[in-house]
């Protein structure tokens, strides 16, 4: 491999703060994300884009950061794990997730809790067919789906309640 490959300068907004880096057209968004931000709750579970762990939100719409090299990025208003939370308190869908027991080991509960805030982001009332297909990404191998799914509902519950 080359050594001296040139740099491209990139602008994202990550979690409300703005970074302006060069870099290496082949780094992956999820190797960014984690290595030049140390924003360590997006996850790298397959590097296939099959487990949905490393999903993040980027211009609204979920995104499988191992599949977005951090350049194509540029300009893009990202939303990781992280910025679920605000000033210390866990974000409605953290503690759906807490309350439902929804996560076992936690690998794949960052993905899930980014999928769960696009879906409630654009219906605020999911059917449960509408809740499958905004998980269908995402893999959890420790559990059957069925805290998660309640899980989402409870978050949905209290959104529509607020």
């Amino acid at each position: 491999m080359p050594e001296n490959i040139e740099k491209i300068s990139v602008k994202l907004n990550v979690n409300g703060k703005t970074y302006v880096r060069n870099l290496e057209p082949r780094l992956l968004l999820v190797e960014f994300l984690r290595e030049e931000l140390d924003l360590t709750g997006t996850h790298v579970g397959c590097d296939t884009t099959y487990c949905g762990a490393c999903t993040v939100l980027m211009n609204g719409a979920a995104v499988k950061s191992c599949t977005v090299f951090a350049v194509q990025a540029d300009g893009a208003e990202i939303l990781t794990v992280e910025g679920l939370e605000k000033d210390g308190q866990l974000h409605p869908i953290q503690k759906a997730f807490g309350d439902s027991y929804g996560l076992q080991c936690g690998y794949c509960t960052p993905g899930l809790l980014i999928s769960t805030y696009e879906l409630l982001s654009h219906n605020k009332q999911p059917s449960d067919k509408q809740i499958r297909k905004a998980i269908a990404g995402n893999t959890c191998r420790c559990t059957g789906y069925q805290n998660i799914f309640k899980a989402i509902q409870l978050a949905a519950q209290n959104r529509t309640r607020t």
